[in-house]
């Protein structure tokens, strides 16, 4: 997999800690000496592969300093991957779930290493990106995206772990409330993007599990780019509404007519703003077909997206303003959410006016 770099200063783990809990908990492993280093991509989740020779894992903990109530819940996504593993094959299989916070800082869980290739701002180098392999990428995240809406839910432990009646209304007003509590300084569309989107907020579909970090830089490729071969980062995922998920995905698919700081908010544009690569209509349109769900809101869902999006980044960088993590990545994660929450408002004020 590529993206995997050394451990990045300020957050290191205790190697002797942690290798000493490995041995206790799984049996026969290698002599050799356990080796850390961290992926790369990511904002929220602190993410590390695990090497003692041949045995591998990934482990997974909450990111340095305070963080929001409820987020970065890992005894959460254990359960969530635990059923997952059982259905949908691209999820990684967890291994355990560990509470204790003195081992390597915070509770963490350990998982399966997904193989792959991931594709974010760049192709590896052997590929020459074509139009067709854009349309294959594109179609390729349509179907395993309605793939994973169709996994049944019901009669497992995700069904006494979720709340779906109610889950836009909590999103929207939750997703308002924790912007309000993060909040560096006053944004002239807020107050009218938050009053809009408590009033258009549309009835949803029939429940479905969600991932709802739907992303092309979530997701593991074979050599080829034939296939998908994983599906990562499932901190946020639950039971709710599949168009909100899709909202979500749409936040993050890139267009090659997209404004600079819509393209540019994370650094260089998504691969999405190549040749060949559906548009965001083009996605949706080909979801609905394949899915049978009805788009007509989708113009909401979108606009919340952009607001959920705006979100996680004003987080991500309230914690960076107060000294709370040093990685220089989020300096610039307050000017995004402000361009998010920005394309948010026009993104309802369009739609009023039929142009989406």
């Amino acid at each position: 997999m590529s993206h995997i770099i050394p451990v990045r200063k300020g957050e290191e783990i205790n190697k002797e800690k942690l290798e000493a809990y490995l041995r206790k908990n799984f049996k026969d492993l290698p002599d050799s000496p356990l080796e850390i280093r961290q992926f790369g991509t990511g904002a929220s989740n602190l993410t590390y592969a695990l090497n003692i020779g041949n045995w591998e894992a990934v482990l997974r903990r909450a990111p340095m300093g305070p963080v929001a109530p409820k987020a970065h819940d890992m005894k959460r996504e254990h359960q969530f991957l635990s059923v997952l593993a059982e259905h949908f094959p691209l999820a990684p299989r967890p291994f355990l779930f560990c509470e204790d916070d003195s081992i390597v800082g915070k509770p963490f869980i350990l998982m399966e290493k997904k193989e792959g290739i991931l594709i974010d701002t760049d192709f590896p180098e052997e590929i020459e990106p074509t139009p067709a392999l854009g349309k294959r990428i594109s179609e390729m995240m349509v179907d395993m995206l309605v793939n994973l809406h169709s996994v049944p839910y019901k009669g497992t432990i995700l069904e006494k772990m979720t709340k779906p009646e109610g889950f836009l209304q909590r999103q929207v007003h939750g997703w308002i409330a924790r912007f309000e509590r993060v909040k560096t300084e006053d944004l002239p569309e807020l107050e009218r993007l938050k009053t809009w989107l408590v009033h258009h907020i549309p009835t949803s579909p029939e429940p479905a599990i969600i991932h709802y970090d739907y992303k092309l830089n979530n997701a593991l490729f074979s050599e080829d780019l034939s296939k998908m071969t994983g599906l990562l980062d499932w901190e946020m995922a639950t039971v709710g509404d599949p168009l909100a998920d899709l909202g979500a995905a749409m936040s993050y698919w890139q267009e090659p007519d997209d404004p600079p700081e819509l393209k540019a908010g994370f650094g260089k544009p998504s691969v999405t703003t190549l040749a060949g690569f559906y548009t965001r209509k083009e996605f949706v349109k080909s979801y609905s077909r394949k899915s049978g769900r009805d788009v007509e809101h989708f113009p909401f869902y979108l606009s919340f997206g952009y607001f959920k999006l705006a979100g996680i980044c004003q987080q991500i960088y309230y914690r960076y303003k107060n000294g709370q993590t040093n990685d220089h990545r989020f300096a610039r994660y307050g000017e995004f959410a402000k361009s998010l929450v920005r394309y948010s408002w026009l993104t309802a004020f369009q739609s009023e006016r039929g142009k989406l």
